[in-house]
């Protein structure tokens, strides 16, 4: 890039954040003007986001099937419709038990002297929200829940990816709200870049580690306080004591739904050694009574883009390069080298090696490496090797060794036979560690992450009190000093 257009992308940005910044500014005067909001608005906005979500559903589907080239429309009624309502109605139902204040308890004597503490949850403002492509409505609205129940408004940069579900989410948006409450910023990844660096009272974003780093580095420059969401490799253990084929069904359901476009599907899975072709058999049979066919199976998502296709052939073609097993499910032998749409098959990956990118990279697709073990050690040591996941998952009936796995691995959360369904439990906290991600939402988790936890201690009126902290210090106090400070 030259210096001119360097000069020119830089005032490109500049423009842009100023006017997103004019928006920010008006949300924090009306927040300021119209003071914390009751129950009653709350529930009120959660009201019109659930009006929004279950009036457009046709809308929703047909938009996320024009950006994905192709997307089942009962997978989106199921994951970006239904999967949102369940975190709007969970707010509305719980808020006002969220709002009340928490009693603390006050170190003696002071409580018996009638000083009291409590904690109430104060909401922080405008909230940014920086939602991907993979789940654009149910990434954006599960958010909210938490966002509204707080008592804040927010701002919204949905995923250049899908340009026609975040055109339709700003419509949306706009229909049932002033944008002093809500809005939506649209566009590429100058808006991007302009939009992380605001100073929000708070910022939540979902999508890739490597985009991650930059989004910190923005929010840095204001000290915005993060939420990321991020992904990783989220691995499976199939213990001895797994049945493989129940095993297998539930992976190859998790690894196919959205084509495996999912921060929590199954990334790499570990057999015990001699089951490995047993697990194949049944992840097979799995993929052919869901999908007799795919190219033009109306159930079958497609990968969102021809990058991403691209990426996903590559990690395939590196594999077989270095000597890996590729096992493509095809059930109708179909030919995928002509499609309208970016369809992959799910393809299982035997013998990979950490040489082998989709044995470093996020997978983000319906390719699974499978790798054999002994003993249960042997996984333990390979999985604490590498940064923590966003999900773990195992599969066994044997009670021991689960509590082995749990207590001697480290990641946002654990699916125990299944894989994925923890992030559907609107009562768990849903979040990353370490390089999958820093905080948390979902439910009273999200209302506490958008509050402000302001803490509130009330003095007692006995005299005593403020005599005994106030110069000039006597017997009485060395006493009481006396009677404190030990052991």
């Amino acid at each position: 890039m030259s210096l001119a257009e360097s000069q020119a992308q830089e005032a490109d940005v500049g423009a842009i954040s100023a006017s997103i910044r004019n928006i920010l500014d008006r949300q924090k005067a009306a927040h300021i003007k119209e003071g914390p909001l009751s129950a009653e608005r709350r529930i009120e906005w959660l009201d019109r986001s659930i009006a929004l979500v279950v009036d457009n559903q046709k809308e929703i589907c047909e938009a996320l099937a024009s950006d994905f080239g192709h997307r089942s429309h009962e997978q989106t009624l199921l994951t970006d419709v239904m999967g949102t309502l369940g975190p709007l109605k969970h707010a509305k139902k719980h808020l006002r038990d969220w709002m009340k204040p928490e009693k603390r308890k006050v170190q003696f004597p002071l409580g018996l002297l009638g000083a009291r503490a409590r904690v109430e949850y104060q909401p922080l403002g405008t909230v940014g929200v920086i939602s991907p492509w993979n789940f654009p409505i149910n990434l954006t609205f599960a958010p909210l829940a938490g966002i509204f129940a707080a008592g804040n408004r927010a701002m919204i940069k949905p995923s250049e990816f899908t340009p026609a579900t975040s055109e339709l989410m700003a419509r949306m948006f706009r229909s049932a709200f002033d944008e002093t409450e809500v809005a939506v910023i649209t566009g590429g990844p100058a808006v991007g870049q302009a939009f992380s660096g605001q100073p929000f009272d708070h910022l939540i974003f979902t999508g890739a580690t490597s985009i991650a780093y930059h989004v910190m580095r923005a929010a840095a420059e204001h000290l915005v306080p993060l939420t990321l969401e991020l992904g990783g490799k989220s691995p499976v253990i199939v213990s001895h004591s797994a049945k493989i084929d129940e095993t297998a069904a539930k992976i190859m359901t998790g690894k196919t739904l959205n084509a495996g476009q999912i921060c929590l599907a199954p990334d790499y899975v570990f057999v015990p050694e001699g089951k490995v072709n047993e697990f194949v058999s049944e992840a097979t049979k799995s993929v052919t009574k869901m999908f007799p066919t795919i190219k033009d199976n109306p159930d079958y998502t497609s990968i969102v883009n021809q990058r991403h296709y691209d990426r996903l052939n590559g990690y395939l073609a590196d594999a077989k390069a270095k000597g890996a097993t590729i096992v493509e499910i095809n059930p109708a032998n179909e030919d995928f080298s002509q499609q309208q749409a970016h369809k992959i098959p799910p393809t299982i990956v035997l013998n990979a090696t950490d040489d082998m990118k989709v044995m470093q990279d996020e997978i983000f697709g319906p390719v699974l490496p499978v790798k054999s073990y002994r003993d249960v050690s042997e996984v333990l040591g390979y999985i604490n090797g590498h940064d923590r996941p966003l999900g773990l998952y195992y599969f066994g009936e044997d009670a021991n060794e689960e509590r082995r796995v749990l207590d001697h691995t480290t990641s946002g959360g654990v699916t125990v036979n299944d894989v994925i369904m923890h992030v559907s439990m609107e009562d768990l906290p849903f979040g990353g560690v370490g390089p999958s991600g820093m905080g948390s939402y979902h439910g009273v988790d999200g209302f506490r992450t958008f509050s402000h936890k302001k803490a509130i201690y009330t003095q007692s009126k006995a005299k005593m009190v403020v005599e005994l902290f106030r110069a000039p210090y006597g017997p009485k106090v060395r006493k009481m000093l006396a009677s404190q400070i030990k052991k």
